[in-house]
């Protein structure tokens, strides 16, 4: 497995160019902006591309996917549930002062245990609301792709719309059960592991409350 990181976008956020080695077949995770230059990764690593797999549909993580899908026309997967977020996509980057082209319709949803192959490789869905609804986290192989649940040394905001601070602490609690050598990829800021954020990140050892929960 070969897992390329390319930070995009005003808000640089992390989309994931994941590809089985084996077979040359590819994933990108959370295309959030410069739809162009993720098409141009895709090329440059010689991969097929075969889908567009969502963590959750706030206006960072899907910027760029009308560019990927018309250029190389792969299925886009989210969670039901964050339906309204990425339906008021463009209007909530416009709020930001950062428009976007309309994200293309969802052609298949993601829930709760699903297997999503790429290649020989397979990843498990893990449902995690909190920081959105619909949010999942993508986990095998010794890897978890987290959206904006979790960062290092810190987790997702809970004073958006649409967010519930006690779902994300119900969320973070499945996620500290990956084992501890899961390397953690967010949606932001640099990778860690679950090991790591048990120990030193506050929010998960119990130095800090989660806002909003309860």
């Amino acid at each position: 497995m070969k897992i390329e990181t390319l930070t995009v976008g005003a808000f640089q956020e992390n989309c994931y160019l994941v590809s089985d080695e084996q077979t040359r077949r590819a994933v990108l995770i959370d295309p959030g902006a410069e739809g162009e230059r993720l098409v141009a990764a895709v090329h440059a690593a010689g991969v097929e591309l075969n889908a567009i797999w969502l963590t959750h549909a706030h206006v960072d993580h899907v910027g760029g996917i009308a560019a990927v899908k018309r250029a190389l026309d792969v299925p886009v997967l989210m969670h039901p549930a964050g339906a309204p977020l990425y339906e008021g996509a463009v209007e909530h980057a416009l709020f930001f002062g950062i428009p976007i082209e309309e994200p293309p319709p969802v052609d298949a949803p993601l829930a709760e245990g699903q297997i999503l192959d790429v290649g020989t490789l397979a990843f498990e869905v893990m449902e995690a609301p909190g920081h959105a609804p619909g949010h999942v986290v993508i986990h095998g192989h010794g890897v978890a792709f987290v959206g904006d649940c979790l960062f290092a040394g810190s987790i997702g905001r809970t004073d958006l719309p649409f967010s519930n601070g006690a779902q994300l602490a119900s969320s973070l609690a499945k996620i500290a059960t990956l084992p501890s050598d899961t390397v953690v990829y967010p949606g932001h800021g640099p990778a860690t592991t679950i090991g790591r954020e048990r120990e030193s990140n506050p929010f998960l050892n119990g130095a800090a409350r989660i806002p909003g929960a309860a």
